[in-house]
């Protein structure tokens, strides 16, 4: 009867008495329940949604093509001022591409450039930050002095240094900003490695005859993941704002690409007499980021116990 017990309890997949699926459950609605009490993160996620939609159907919901020009229609106002026109509802711009269109595709290239970047600095920043907290000694020592160099440095100033030796364009501007931002994710890595290495989990795993590499990717980084996860969504916005301020100052993406801060670059020169081509692109950079620290707010009080409220 006893072994008849025990193969139900492994087949149905049983966690501490309770099924997998059950616990998952619980910890998704407690997860959930802890991140809605804030209610800036629940808006800053509709929001953030709201862009993501907008950027996937871009194709759909786009009035205009972003790089298309229309002659006889440089620098229209929005449709709601003197002179505008239903069919460019926000303005164009000196060259006659409807200001619109051009939002909704940088919605594309401001998210695909969070991810990228916070993908490249997250998997290696982790990979390093576990070599550094694991092994300790020489590594430690060598990996925590080079990333202390690294943010010695203004982190704007830095990526510009950078892609100024790789060459401007969108994907060295995502590579600079990548290294610029791994120091975080590795002192947070290492700092939540050595809180781990020491627990009664790891030492059991470790006479069980698990491997340094079992230990550091099995065992203990699934027990840093909440810090990570954080510090990943403050990042991504991050990694939008470096990528804008590189844009402006022409080191990022290039024209006619239709990124915000390329958008914004380009309009330097019309700021007094055609605020529009300015005021848009600077709102979306600013909504954006705002949605998505926001959101960062939200998953730390959620994920971290210490914040967790009775």
């Amino acid at each position: 009867m006893a072994t008849n017990t025990k193969s139900t309890d492994a087949a149905i997949g049983l966690e501490g008495g309770a099924p997998i699926a059950v616990t998952r459950r619980a910890r998704l609605a407690e997860f959930w329940y802890y991140f809605r009490q804030n209610r800036g993160a629940v808006i800053g996620l509709a929001v953030f949604v709201v862009i993501v939609a907008i950027a996937v159907l871009a194709p759909v919901i786009a009035p205009h093509s972003p790089s298309m020009q229309n002659r006889g229609a440089f620098l229209l106002p929005p449709v709601w001022e003197d002179g505008g026109r239903w069919e460019f509802v926000l303005g164009t711009d000196a060259v006659g591409r409807d200001i619109l269109s051009r939002l909704i595709y940088g919605a594309r290239f401001s998210l695909f450039i969070g991810v990228v970047v916070v993908s490249l600095a997250v998997t290696v920043g982790i990979f390093v930050g576990l070599l550094a907290g694991y092994f300790r000694g020489a590594v430690d020592t060598v990996v925590m002095r080079m990333m202390d160099i690294i943010l010695a440095f203004p982190s704007l100033l830095l990526a510009l240094v950078l892609v100024a030796i790789l060459g401007p364009g969108l994907v060295n501007a995502m590579i600079a900003i990548a290294l610029v931002q791994q120091p975080h994710y590795v002192r947070l890595t290492r700092a939540a490695v050595m809180a781990e290495k020491g627990r009664d989990y790891v030492t059991a795993a470790r006479v069980a005859g698990a491997g340094n590499l079992r230990l550091m990717f099995k065992t203990i980084l699934p027990n840093c993941t909440a810090p990570l996860i954080v510090q990943a969504a403050l990042s991504f916005s991050t990694a939008i704002l470096d990528a804008a301020a590189l844009g402006f100052l022409g080191m990022g993406a290039q024209p006619p690409t239709p990124e915000w801060g390329t958008m914004l670059a380009e309009a330097r020169e019309f700021i007094l007499r055609a605020w529009w081509v300015v005021t848009f692109p600077g709102i979306a950079i600013l909504v954006t980021v705002l949605a998505i620290n926001l959101m960062g707010d939200g998953l730390r009080d959620a994920l971290d116990p210490k914040l967790k409220r009775s």
